[in-house]
């Protein structure tokens, strides 16, 4: 009996091996196998696979995947003033890998967990900075990691409200240990960051330059 395939999960999940056996729309792949390696909050599969080469030939491979489900992303713009809205908060994963404190500046962001991509991130961007939002624009869809991370982010912006981010204002779930610091930056000196490591947040980095190439701040970009 294996928990999240026969036995349910902390979650109450069961079934979780069956996830990606009845793929069909590669003819060059053929799924044997998937196995669950963990399932806590998120769930590591093992999926065994017969993959045909470009010059024909077959070769049997496995892949580890993570699946924490799909997210979603914001940059808040505020246009009149060049400014934009961001957080700053701890992250252990790039803590452990060589970030000097952890604590990264980044757009909102949060998991779907049931909702649209737009649904959900008009609630994390009142649970991480407070703010009501205007509309919102569709920016893309992206695979941030797809070597081994099954997750799509959808990006989104949006104007905010023309209120000043409080010094040392926090904001997030208590109960889920969140603890955000709101940023309100000027946009030339939000892309500065992104030049000097300040900002080292995918998500965030594309976002910024979508806004200076293509986005509400093409016009401004010094």
């Amino acid at each position: 009996m294996t928990t999240g395939a026969d036995v349910p999960d902390r979650r109450r999940r069961t079934g979780l091996d069956q996830h990606g056996r009845d793929l069909t729309g590669n003819p060059r792949v053929r799924i044997l196998d998937v196995q669950v390696l963990s399932c806590d909050w998120s769930v590591v599969r093992k999926t065994t696979f017969d993959y045909r080469h470009g010059d024909g030939h077959w070769s049997r491979e496995q892949r580890e995947t993570y699946d924490r489900s799909d997210g979603a992303t914001l940059l808040l713009h505020n246009v009149r003033r060049s400014t934009v809205l961001l957080t700053r908060q701890f992250r252990l994963p790039a803590y452990v890998n060589g970030h000097p404190d952890g604590m990264l500046i980044e757009t909102a962001a949060g998991l779907l967990e049931g909702d649209t991509a737009e649904e959900a991130i008009r609630r994390e961007a009142a649970e991480e900075t407070g703010r009501r939002i205007g509309e919102v624009e569709h920016v893309f869809d992206v695979y941030m990691s797809p070597g081994s991370v099954t997750e799509r982010l959808h990006f989104f912006a949006a104007p905010y409200e023309d209120t000043t981010a409080q010094e040392g204002e926090t904001r997030g779930l208590a109960d889920e240990g969140e603890d955000i610091e709101v940023l309100e930056l000027p946009f030339p000196a939000a892309l500065a960051m992104i030049r000097s490591g300040e900002i080292a947040d995918a998500k965030t980095i594309m976002l910024l330059q979508w806004a200076a190439l293509e986005g509400p701040f093409e016009h401004v970009r010094n």
